[in-house]
C-alpha cells in the first residue's frame, strides 16, 4: 500500500480511537472497563484481576504524545484524573502488572509530559519508581523469578512486559537509596536481570515460541513443567504471550543493552514472521486445531498489536538492516489491516471499542471475540508509532 493512504487509514483510526475513549469516559465516568461483552464496555461479566487500569489514561497520554489529540486540554485534564485515581495502586501486593499500570500506562507518561513542559515533576517519576521496587518483593530466590498473581511457584510470560519498570526503578534511584523493604538498586537491577534470564531459560522455546507458565519447586527451584491458563496446551503457543514476550524483551534490550535479550527478541519476531498469516493477525494460538469452533479459529488483534508494536521497536534496536526492514514492513502490513473492519469497529455505531476481535479468556468464556483493554491501548500505541514511520 501506498504510505499516504496508510498515514490515511492510521489518522482516521486515530480520530476513531479518540471518540471511541471519549464516548466511554463519557457514558461511564470513573469506570476502568477490562473487556467488551457483545460490544459494550460496562456489564456483570467477571474479571480475572485488576491489571488493565492503567491502559485507559495511557490512551489519552499516547493521543497527546502522537500531536494528534482533537482537544489538548481536554485530554490532558482527563489524563491526569484518570492517573491520579490509580496513585495508590503503587503498593499493590497483589497483581504481577504494575509494569502495565504505571509504565505503559500511566505515571511514566505523566512524567515525561513534565519534561516535554520543562518542568520535571520528580514526584511523579517517583511513583513509578516506588511500583518498581514494589514488583521487586515478588522474587522468588529458590527458582530466581517474579511470581505471578496465581501462586508461588507460577512465572508467567506476561511478567516480561512489566519487569521494565523494575530496571526503570533501578536505574532512577538516587546513589545509595533504599527502598523502604531495604532493597538499593543494584539488588532491584539483579532481581529484573535473573527473572528474564530464568525465563529465557525456561520457558522461551528454541523454535521462538513461548509458554504462558513455568512451575517450579518452591523448596529447591528446580524449573519442573510448562504450563498455560490461556494458551491451547502447556506446549503451544498462546500468541498473546509470543507477542508479550517479543516486545518485553526488546524493552529489556533497550534498558540493559544486554545482547542476550536482543537475540531472544529477534527469535520471537522471526516465529512471529514465520508463522503468522501476512495480513498480520494471528490465531489466539498457533497450535489450536481448525476444527469448526468459534473458539478454535478465533483470531486475537490484540495480540496483532502488541507483536506490531514490538516488531517497530525492534527494528530500531537490531543492527540488521534487512531485519529491521522485514519487521517494518511486516507490522505495516498489520497496521493496514487492523486500520479497516471487520477489525476497527468503524462501521458498527453500537459497539464501544476500537478494535474488535480480540480475545481476553477463551477457556473461561470471557472475552471472546470483542474488544479488550490491552488491546485498545497497544493499538493506539502501534497506530502512533506507524505515523512516525510513515
Amino acid at each position: 500500500m501506498h504510505n499516504d493512504a496508510l498515514r490515511k487509514q492510521v489518522t482516521g483510526a486515530l480520530s476513531f480511537a479518540q471518540a471511541q475513549v471519549r464516548r466511554l469516559i463519557q457514558n461511564h465516568p470513573d469506570f476502568y472497563p477490562l473487556y467488551t461483552d457483545q460490544g459494550n464496555w460496562q456489564h456483570i461479566k467477571p474479571a480475572w484481576t485488576r491489571w488493565c487500569d492503567g491502559f485507559l489514561p495511557g490512551m489519552m497520554w499516547l493521543f497527546l504524545e502522537s500531536g494528534a489529540a482533537d482537544d489538548p486540554a481536554f485530554w490532558r485534564a482527563k489524563a491526569q484524573h484518570y492517573s491520579h485515581q490509580l496513585e495508590e495502586r503503587k503498593e499493590d501486593r497483589d497483581v504481577h502488572d504494575l509494569g502495565f499500570i504505571f509504565y505503559h500506562g500511566t505515571y511514566k507518561h505523566w512524567y515525561e509530559a513534565t519534561v516535554r513542559d520543562g518542568a520535571p515533576d520528580q514526584a511523579l517519576k517517583d511513583v513509578v519508581i516506588r511500583a518498581g521496587q514494589v514488583l521487586a518483593l515478588r522474587f522468588k530466590p529458590n527458582g530466581q523469578y517474579l511470581r505471578s498473581f496465581i501462586s508461588d511457584e507460577s512465572l508467567f510470560i506476561d511478567i516480561m512486559m512489566n519487569v521494565g519498570v523494575i530496571f526503570y526503578a533501578a536505574q532512577n534511584m538516587k546513589p545509595g537509596e533504599m527502598s523502604p523493604e531495604k532493597l538499593n538498586a543494584h539488588e532491584l537491577n539483579r532481581r529484573a536481570m535473573q527473572h528474564c534470564l530464568t525465563t529465557r531459560r525456561t520457558i522461551c522455546r528454541g523454535d521462538g515460541s513461548t509458554s504462558h507458565e513455568g512451575i517450579f519447586d518452591l523448596t529447591t527451584g528446580e524449573f519442573l513443567r510448562q504450563a498455560t491458563h490461556q494458551g491451547y496446551r502447556g506446549d503451544s503457543a498462546w500468541s498473546r504471550g509470543l507477542a508479550w514476550s517479543l516486545y518485553g524483551f526488546g524493552t529489556c534490550y533497550e534498558l540493559t543493552g544486554d545482547r542476550r535479550f536482543l537475540k531472544q527478541a529477534e527469535d520471537h519476531a522471526e516465529f512471529w514472521l514465520t508463522n503468522t498469516p501476512n495480513h498480520g493477525v494471528p490465531p489466539w494460538d498457533y497450535d489450536a486445531p481448525f476444527d469448526g469452533k468459534l473458539t478454535m479459529t478465533q483470531p486475537d488483534s490484540s495480540a496483532a498489536a502488541i507483536a506490531a508494536v514490538g516488531l517497530i521497536n525492534l527494528a530500531r534496536l537490531t543492527p540488521d538492516r534487512v531485519r529491521a526492514r522485514a519487521y517494518e514492513d511486516f507490522a505495516l502490513e498489520t497496521v493496514d489491516t487492523l486500520t479497516r473492519p471487520p477489525y476497527l469497529a468503524i462501521d458498527d455505531p453500537s459497539w464501544e471499542g476500537i478494535l474488535k476481535r480480540g480475545v481476553y479468556h477463551i477457556h473461561k468464556g470471557l472475552g471472546v471475540d470483542e474488544s479488550v483493554m490491552w488491546g485498545e491501548y497497544f493499538y493506539v500505541e502501534l497506530l502512533t508509532k506507524a505515523l512516525k514511520l510513515l
